[in-house]
């Protein structure tokens, strides 16, 4: 039987089959990296030798464990919850905690200085059933990103690919943006903002994925095609999820509030 190759005891297997695709020639998204668009100039003097070199010396010898567990690249697509005409490619880099839970951190882009606009919480069908009712509508299902070919991840084989995909389907997402790069922010200024998942056909406008099929030389069309038989026994999506559905959506608000326990 294949093994899951995104379980947290197999990344080395995760790791040869990504050196392996590289060697026969798949288009990488960190190979591609250049082609991606730039979201403008952030602000401030350029890193001193100083800092460079205060920074490889803190790589050498501090402890990145929780950076370190990342091990699976996925590019895809968000819009915010009350306003389905933002629409934000997301590079989520991801951490496989264990069988039911991932956590990922998002980024505009695969380049080392690619901006963190967000993060993600995955859980798996069973443990969104144990969620409160009034939590439920602030995830978005998984099931249309997957099979539909939205979802991808560069690089790897496909074979590995379908199977890393197979396991995401029916699972839900919880996400936060905390850069609004879609207005060309040069700063994260704002709230965060709660963002959705596509659940349908045409919701996606197609320049996005014409776009990001370019820039990694992926096929959506193709990929769709090749996940049908995920699409024919995927779960539908509980009802309680993917709020915006019924109409409104959830965001925060800034208000003050009296100051606790100060000594």
């Amino acid at each position: 039987m294949f093994r899951n190759p995104l379980h947290p005891d197999r990344r080395g297997f995760f790791a040869l089959a990504t050196a392996a695709a590289t060697a026969i020639g798949c288009s990488c998204g960190r190979a591609l990296a250049q082609q991606q668009p730039n979201h403008g100039h952030i602000p401030g003097a350029e890193k001193s030798t100083k800092s460079t070199m205060l920074g490889i010396g803190a790589d050498l010898l501090q402890n990145d464990s929780p950076i370190s567990a990342i091990n699976m690249y996925l590019n895809g697509f968000h819009f915010y919850a009350d306003d389905m005409g933002r629409q934000v490619e997301a590079h989520h880099y991801c951490s496989h905690v264990n069988e039911d839970f991932f956590q990922c951190v998002i980024y505009d882009g695969s380049k080392p200085d690619s901006r963190l606009i967000g993060i993600e919480y995955i859980v798996s069908e069973r443990l969104f059933k144990t969620l409160p009712d009034d939590e439920k509508p602030l995830w978005h299902s998984h099931r249309h990103e997957t099979t539909s070919g939205e979802l991808v991840m560069p690089g790897i084989p496909g074979a590995v690919e379908h199977t890393a995909i197979a396991s995401l389907v029916s699972t839900y997402g919880k996400t936060w943006h905390t850069w609004q790069i879609d207005k060309n922010s040069s700063l994260p200024t704002g709230l965060p903002q709660l963002m959705m998942g596509f659940t349908a056909d045409g919701q996606l406008k197609p320049a996005m994925i014409e776009r990001r099929d370019e820039a990694l030389g992926v096929s959506t069309t193709e990929t769709r095609s090749a996940r049908s038989d995920l699409a024919k026994s995927a779960p539908q999506p509980d009802p309680m999820a993917d709020g915006w559905k019924k109409g409104t959506a959830k965001q925060l608000i800034l208000q003050d509030m009296p100051l606790k326990n100060k000594p």
